[in-house]
């Protein structure tokens, strides 16, 4: 079970809460995740199994695609439904053309004040935690990308976005950057993410599925094998020989044929496609272990 099942977040749940019954699920204590999603998103949640827990590494930075609601009318401390209102709640129609001639400011590369409700660090200290302590924290802003940000339409007060955007990048932050836009207030009332990295909506599994799957011993049925993650790595062949001195710490050369062109990370793959490491190179066509599965 070295790989990575992806989980279709129910609302209400933290992304420990998921990890936690997957533990259970899977019967292993080797669960993480690679990304968070907050209690009221749903949707793609990617956990690492066993080994496959050392490659979490290569993917802090993932791309995320999400859709979205945003409710105008109303900021709230949080920026999502989930939080104290902390502006007067207006009653507001938004109109298509003012709002997508806003989005344009949240298109491309800018940078983002995570919201003061986060999991972003201060002093060693999460700021949620220390903003359920009443203590005001004041986060640094952080380079992000939007590559796309497309109205999907709107209804009332409220304004559904998807988004194609880099890690890190917060879409209750753009929901609350619109309200202050706008003049209006505004906070994200309903967050799905439909892909985190590689990983897709259509692959997920909800929590009943993968119970289900479970009780008919079938679970690995919802694995994706270490060997198909990180599709952006080039793969190397190795043989037994190979293998063995590469899980000894050895480097390993690539082919200097091979039509791919040279690459930071490779994976090194048996011809049955089992992962058995990452490689980093440390000279043209040859790579040192970085990751050992």
């Amino acid at each position: 079970m070295n790989g990575v099942i992806v989980v279709d977040k129910p609302e209400g749940w933290t992304s420990h809460d998921v990890v936690s019954k997957v533990r259970r699920i899977a019967k292993t204590k080797k669960v993480g995740h690679l990304g968070t999603l907050d209690p009221i998103a749903t949707g793609v949640l990617p956990l690492v199994l066993e080994r496959a827990t050392r490659l979490a590494q290569f993917y802090t930075r993932s791309d995320k695609i999400y859709e979205g609601v945003v409710r105008f009318g109303w900021a709230t401390d949080s920026y999502d439904r989930a939080g104290v209102a902390t502006s007067p709640q207006l009653d507001v129609r938004v109109d298509a053309g003012e709002l997508e001639a806003l989005l344009e400011r949240f298109r491309g590369e800018f940078m983002q004040t995570p919201p003061p409700v986060s999991a972003k660090k201060v002093d060693g200290q999460r700021a949620y935690a220390l903003a359920r302590k009443s203590i005001v924290v004041e986060l640094e802003p952080v380079k992000v990308h939007v590559y796309e940000l497309t109205l999907l339409g709107t209804d009332g007060a409220e304004a559904r976005l998807r988004a194609h955007c880099s890690g890190g990048t917060y879409m209750r932050g753009i929901a609350h950057d619109l309200g202050q836009a706008m003049g209006c207030g505004a906070h994200l009332r309903e967050l799905r993410r439909v892909a985190s990295g590689e990983f897709e909506i259509d692959q997920a599994r909800t929590i009943a599925q993968l119970e289900s799957l479970a009780a008919d011993e079938r679970l690995v049925d919802a694995l994706v094998p270490a060997g198909k993650m990180l599709p952006g790595f080039p793969e190397v062949y190795v043989d037994d020989v190979v293998a063995a001195q590469i899980r000894n710490g050895q480097n390993f050369p690539a082919s200097p044929f091979r039509s791919q062109q040279a690459a930071q990370y490779v994976k090194a793959v048996t011809r049955d496609g089992e992962l058995v490491a990452i490689g980093e190179a440390v000279l043209p066509n040859l790579y040192h272990p970085a990751v050992v599965l």
